[in-house]
C-alpha cells in the first residue's frame, strides 16, 4: 500500500502544528527584542527560541511516534510508523533514529524524502531505513 501522498500531506499538517504552536513564543521574543533595542538581546532571544523549538520537536517526534506510532499529521492523513520486522509500534529507539534523520530527509523542503521514499521499494526515507520502520496505513 502506498502512502507517499498521505506522507506529504501528513508533513505539511505537522508543519502547520508547529507553526501554531510556536507562533505565541516568537511573536513574544521577537516582540521584547524590538522593545529592546538591543542587538544582542534580540539574537540572544532567537537563538533560545530556536533551541526550545528544536528540542520541542525532536521531543514531539520521538514521543509520538516511538509510543504512538503517529503524530498528529500521521493520524489526521490515517497512517501510522509501525516497526518493519513486525508491524508493532517503532518504540523510543527508532523513533529516535528517524527523527534524527529528518535533518537529512529534510533538507530542501523534504525534498530529499521525497526522491528516496519515491525511489526505494518500500517507500521509505532514509530514516525508515536506518530505523527498520515502515509508514502504513491505519
Amino acid at each position: 500500500m502506498h502512502v507517499t501522498g498521505r506522507r506529504v500531506l501528513a508533513t505539511i499538517v505537522d508543519g502547520i502544528f508547529f507553526f501554531l504552536l510556536f507562533l505565541p513564543l516568537n511573536l513574544i521574543t521577537g516582540a521584547a527584542g524590538a522593545a529592546s533595542r538591543s542587538e544582542e538581546v534580540a539574537a540572544g532571544l532567537s537563538l533560545i527560541t530556536s533551541l526550545i523549538t528544536l528540542v520541542v520537536g525532536f521531543a514531539y517526534y520521538i514521543a509520538t511516534e516511538g509510543y504512538w506510532g503517529r503524530t498528529v499529521g500521521k493520524a489526521v492523513c490515517g497512517i501510522r510508523v509501525v516497526r518493519e520486522d513486525g508491524g508493532g509500534t517503532p518504540g523510543f529507539g527508532p523513533a529516535a533514529i528517524r527523527t534524527i534523520l529528518r535533518l537529512v530527509d529534510g533538507l530542501f523542503g523534504y525534498l530529499v524524502a521525497f526522491v528516496v521514499v519515491l525511489a526505494s521499494g518500500k517507500r521509505q526515507r532514509l530514516g525508515d531505513m536506518a530505523a527498520r520502520t515502515l509508514v502504513v496505513r491505519g
